[in-house]
This record gives structure tokens, C-alpha cells and sequence, in this order.
């Protein structure tokens, strides 16, 4: 995938809309989190064939399964290259371990966001394990 040459504005955008919607599973999620901020970046959205789908964390990873992936990691991982986090870049995706599991967000400079069902939440990103390029 390639940024489109206004992605830093797009990406801006996306993610004061997303700080505004409340957090849906199968519609607004960490997954689903990372995938809309490719989109707004790349025009190209990987998630697409999920989205609307299921309801719950087991539903989502369900729908995965059956489609070859472990988890919503997987996924990103099947479309994105993964790079050293310490080669991160803004915008890039970022896995991140959390009390409920990994989850997926977007690297602002030395943080991760991260979409819980509360709000849109900053990790540190020295805690992501992960790092995806977009």
C-alpha cells in the first residue's frame, strides 16, 4: 500500500472523527480502528470484507478463523509488512498488549493510539510488540 500525498491531513481527520464515535465491536474497534486509518492514508481498506459482520470480540475472531487468520493481528499482518518498532514511522500500525488482549492502533511519535470501548487512549510505543508500515 502507498500514502496518498495528503495523508497527513486525512489521517488527522480520520482520527477526530473516530475520537468521536462511540466503540462498537464490528464497526468501531481496535481492528477496525488500524484498518480506517490505512484507509484514510492509502484510499485502501483491508478490512472491508469484515466490517458489519459481527458483534462481539468472538464473532470477529470467528470470522477469521474461517478466513485463514489467528486473530485481528494476523490480519494486519497479512497486508501490512512488518518493520522493527524501533523504525516506526507516524501513521504506521502498531500491535500493543493489553489486559484484554492485543490490540491494534495508529503511532503518533512516541505513542500508540489505541481505541478502547472509554475512548481513544495513548500506550507508550515502547510497549507495542509489533510494528506494521502503511
Amino acid at each position: 500500500m502507498k500514502r496518498l500525498p495528503d495523508w497527513k491531513p486525512r489521517l488527522m481527520r480520520y482520527l477526530e472523527h473516530a475520537a468521536r464515535r462511540p466503540f462498537k465491536e464490528g464497526e468501531h474497534d481496535c481492528a477496525l480502528f488500524l484498518a480506517g486509518g490505512v484507509e484514510a492514508m492509502t484510499g485502501e481498506d483491508y478490512a472491508a470484507p469484515y466490517r458489519g459482520r459481527y458483534s462481539t470480540t468472538l464473532g470477529g475472531l470467528r470470522i477469521l478463523k474461517k478466513a485463514g487468520f489467528e486473530d485481528h493481528v494476523a490480519l494486519a499482518a497479512h497486508h501490512l509488512k512488518e518493520k522493527p518498532v524501533a523504525f516506526e514511522n507516524v501513521g504506521d500500525g502498531a500491535a500493543v498488549p493489553t489486559p484484554d488482549g492485543p490490540a491494534l492502533g495508529i503511532v503518533q511519535g512516541e505513542g500508540v493510539y489505541l481505541l478502547t470501548p472509554a475512548r481513544i487512549t495513548v500506550y507508550p510505543l515502547l510497549r507495542a510488540q509489533k510494528v506494521f508500515e502503511v
